[in-house]
């Protein structure tokens, strides 16, 4: 996990924000913890964020896939459709979490698909379920999102997730 990657957005995507002026891979820069642990985004709309992690370098002392890794992959994929359901003019920022670990991994690359359970105008939940390369569940999440108005008045910077 040494070298350092972009988290990668379907091209649409990426030329749906640059219209907006928002660089979605430089929020999702090698200095994000996402990045770090090799997260990969290979779907993403309002309406589903589909994305993948490696189990290698992200395991815990007896070779499982850590539980804060699947914690990791499941807010980075409901952050990334909370920002999609936001907006150009909301932030998503991550007020709540919640893993349930249901098997362990010790091998491979797993595959998180989060899809909305409410989207509102000053929050968004989604739910998460990650499984392995055999398709198992290994881990079912919550992440609740509150919208804020991106803007100075905020403290607010660029648009982040999470």
């Amino acid at each position: 996990m040494g070298e350092q990657q972009h988290v990668k957005f379907p091209q649409e995507v990426l030329d749906d924000y640059a219209a907006l002026g928002v660089d979605l891979p430089a929020l999702f820069s090698a200095g994000h913890l996402g990045t770090r642990m090799g997260v990969q985004i290979v779907e993403a709309s309002a309406e589903r964020v589909v994305g993948t992690m490696p189990v290698e370098g992200n395991t815990q002392p007896y070779g499982l896939l850590h539980g804060g890794a699947s914690a990791v992959l499941a807010e980075t994929l409901g952050s990334v459709g909370a920002m999609l359901h936001g907006g150009s003019s909301r932030i998503a920022v991550g007020v709540d979490l919640n893993c349930t670990h249901h098997r362990g991994v010790r091998s491979g690359l797993v595959t998180g698909v989060a899809t909305p359970v409410h989207r509102g105008r000053s929050t968004a939940t989604y739910e998460t379920v990650i499984t392995d390369e055999e398709g198992r569940r290994v881990c079912s999440a919550r992440l609740t999102c509150l919208l804020r108005d991106a803007g100075a008045e905020n403290g607010a910077g660029p648009r982040q997730a999470g």
